[in-house]
């Protein structure tokens, strides 16, 4: 074999190498992707805690509904069902068994009762340590969900509590009379379409809804005065729809603590004697 021949075979040798080591790196690079909240892998869609993450945290921003629709996962919207199983990941994979605790961040003016007692019965119920850090607005089923936590942080003037109900809605049967339509009910039942804001909502019907929310509300006032441990007359006081800024949340009992982030690590570093690392 020539010298040039040897030259030539020990250079495509060299680039061999090179693309190999090459691919390998970007092939790393591409399953070992690091984000806050661990490593995702591209192939099985999966992602793990990272382990020097020992709190997770998990967003509760916008509207609360059971769930959400795949086509408005990217709207401003909390579904329970997402975040119940979230939980649920968190407490019982071993890809997470380095999670001392989870830090529910909440920037949200409620939504739905159900979703909101789902996610409160989780929280009461969890294994881990689980803090509520209000932002803008922890009011109503937000706040329903925040009660149950451990300890509840919030900006001085973050908007607190609005124990209440509603369902309100827009009657536009007068607009109707005036353009000239009419509304014909074709149901079976006569509170079968009740609520329809075609039509004006009779005395039986308020009655029946009023019914309903009153149920709801004390349900809610059960929930917080057992989750915040205040005596259920207090809480009724406050339960008349009403929000409140920190300062006096805190006066009332409906919060721990005012802070943020800062706050909420010192706490976890004092009352559970470790370094928190929060991961998102």
């Amino acid at each position: 074999m020539t010298k040039r021949a040897k030259i030539l075979i020990g250079i495509l040798l060299f680039l061999l190498i090179g693309l190999v080591l090459y691919y390998l790196l970007i092939l790393r690079l591409e399953r070992v992707t690091i984000y806050d909240q661990g490593t995702y892998d591209p192939e099985t869609g999966e992602l793990y805690a990272d382990n020097s993450c020992n709190v997770i945290g998990i967003n509760l921003h916008g509207e609360i509904f059971t769930y959400v629709p795949l086509e408005n996962e990217e709207g401003d919207y909390a579904s329970g069902e997402n975040i119940i199983s979230e939980l649920q990941e968190i407490e019982e994979s071993p890809e997470y068994e380095s999670v001392k605790a989870v830090l529910i961040e909440i920037d949200s003016y409620g939504g739905s009762p159900v979703a909101s007692e789902e996610l409160s019965n989780m929280i009461t119920d969890y294994n881990l340590p689980v803090i509520a850090m209000i932002r803008e607005g922890g009011t109503s089923g937000a706040y329903w969900v925040a009660s149950a936590s451990d300890r509840i942080f919030a900006s001085k003037m973050s908007d607190i509590g609005s124990i209440g109900v509603t369902m309100s809605y827009l009657d536009d049967s007068k607009l109707n009379e005036k353009e000239g339509y009419t509304w014909n009910s074709l149901s079976t039942g006569k509170f079968k379409d009740s609520g329809n804001e075609q039509k004006p909502l009779t005395k039986e019907e308020r009655a029946l809804f009023e019914r309903d929310l009153n149920i709801i509300h004390e349900e809610f006032v059960k929930a917080v005065s057992v989750n915040r441990n205040l005596p259920i007359e207090k809480v009724r006081e406050l339960a008349d729809g009403s929000s409140m800024l920190g300062e006096m949340a805190l006066e009332q009992g409906l919060i721990d603590e005012i802070g943020s982030y800062k706050e909420v690590e010192e706490y976890l570093k004092t009352k559970y004697d470790f370094e928190p690392e929060i991961c998102w």
